[in-house]
């Protein structure tokens, strides 16, 4: 099993990319915090995977949020190796309508709880040689039309976790970026509310079709978490069927 014994914090945990990540990291013998808002579907997964997994219910945009979440961890399973932060809430409308709240619901989400839980998990990973895993989004990277909050936020996450690569490498901890195109709740969401630009990119996929959060995303992420990528860090995967090839 390639996390064994190892300790994993994964927000955003309760639904899509998360739940797929808690099945799979449990599957490779991870103990699991997850962490959403979203207190029955938190429950029912952690009642599926049994004593490995813990749930812990907290919104993101709290004051010490990050503090609970990190000190819940340890309690549970005395360590961490492994930050996961998937979680991130957004609204889609063209540039020219998005509001202060929209970006505000994007940075608060997504962006400043991936920095406030590196921060306050960083002693814990350091003492583990731990790594982190990140979530970008090739809205940011192509300029998706209608994702002006979610693609800003998203490039302030690979951002910063380039800082943190190379500022935490000394100290062994890895920090890298991944970004999926799978069918998602949000992703279904968006098709629906936005049908021509989702075929769109549907139909720019090279391998034909949106992936799926099981099966495609989660055993990259198993890949960053564990010791398979130890000699990589500061680095933006793409799983998303080839669509975008960075240089």
């Amino acid at each position: 099993m390639r996390l064994q014994d190892k300790v994993a914090i994964v927000t955003g945990g309760a639904g899509g990319i998360g739940r797929a990540i808690a099945r799979a990291f449990v599957a490779e013998g991870a103990r699991v915090l997850i962490v959403d808002i979203d207190d029955t579907r938190g429950r029912e997964l952690a009642d599926e995977l049994g004593d490995s997994v813990r749930f812990l219910s907290a919104d993101l945009t709290a004051t010490h949020s990050a503090d609970a979440i990190r000190d819940a961890a340890v309690a549970a399973f005395g360590r961490i190796d492994i930050l996961v932060n998937n979680a991130h809430a957004s609204t889609q409308a063209p540039l020219v309508e998005h509001t202060q709240e929209m970006f505000d619901l994007s940075f608060g989400t997504g962006f400043y709880p991936t920095v406030h839980l590196m921060q306050a998990c960083y002693e814990q990973l350091k003492a583990t040689g731990g790594s982190v895993v990140n979530f970008a989004s090739g809205s940011g990277l192509t300029g998706m039309p209608t994702q002006s909050s979610y693609a800003a936020a998203k490039e302030a996450i690979r951002g910063v976790s380039r800082v943190a690569a190379n500022e935490w490498a000394p100290d062994g901890i890895r920090v890298n970026v991944l970004c999926p195109f799978a069918a998602t709740e949000g992703v279904v969401a968006w098709r629906e509310r936005f049908p021509e630009a989702a075929a769109a990119s549907t139909a720019k996929v090279p391998l034909g079709r949106i992936g799926d959060p099981e099966t495609d995303i989660a055993p990259v992420v198993v890949f960053l978490a564990g010791d398979d990528s130890r000699y990589m860090t500061g680095q933006t995967l793409m799983a998303d069927g080839g669509s975008i090839t960075l240089r």
